[in-house]
C-alpha cells in the first residue's frame, strides 16, 4: 500500500481535506475556524500531505515548525484510520526529515502521544533523558 502513496511538501492544500485529517487525529474542535488553515500550511517550515494514488484522497499529513536555521519540531502527524499500520506515517516522517536535512536542520524533535513511542523509536527518535515537555496554560 505504501507504494500507492505519494507524499508532497506543500504551501497550500484544500481546507476540507485538512479538516478531515485533523478530525482523524482527534484535534479538530467545534470552534476551530478552517479559514486559518491556509495560513497554518503556508507558515509551517514544511507541511507534508500523503495522497492515495488510487483515489487522490489525502490520507495523512505532518508538519515541521522551525526558524529555518537551527531546530525543527515535527507536529500534527496523522494518518486516517484505514491507512494506519501501512507505512504512511513513516513515509511522511522520512519526507519531513529529508526536507529538514537538505536545509541543514539536523536537531529535530517532537512530542509523542502515549502509545506511539515504539513507532518513533523505529524511525530513529529517542526519549530525551531528563527533559519534560511542557505547555503554557496560564493567562496574560
Amino acid at each position: 500500500m505504501e507504494s500507492d502513496i505519494s507524499v508532497h511538501i506543500v504551501k497550500e492544500w484544500e481546507s476540507t481535506a485538512l479538516v478531515n485529517l485533523y478530525k482523524a487525529g482527534g484535534w479538530w474542535l467545534q470552534d476551530h475556524d478552517p479559514a486559518h488553515l491556509p495560513d497554518l500550511v503556508r507558515s509551517s517550515f514544511a507541511f507534508a500531505v500523503a495522497v492515495d494514488g488510487a483515489t487522490g484522497r489525502s490520507v495523512g499529513m505532518g508538519r515541521v515548525i522551525s526558524d529555518g536555521v537551527a531546530d525543527g519540531y515535527i507536529q500534527d502527524l496523522v494518518v486516517v484510520p484505514e491507512f494506519r499500520g501501512k507505512g504512511v506515517g513513516r513515509k511522511i516522517i522520512r519526507t519531513l526529515l529529508a526536507f529538514c536535512y537538505e536545509r541543514k536542520i539536523t536537531w529535530i524533535g517532537l512530542i509523542a502521544e502515549p502509545g506511539t513511542e515504539d513507532f518513533y523509536a523505529s524511525i530513529g527518535f529517542s526519549r530525551m533523558k531528563d527533559h519534560i515537555p511542557m505547555r503554557y496554560r496560564g493567562r496574560l
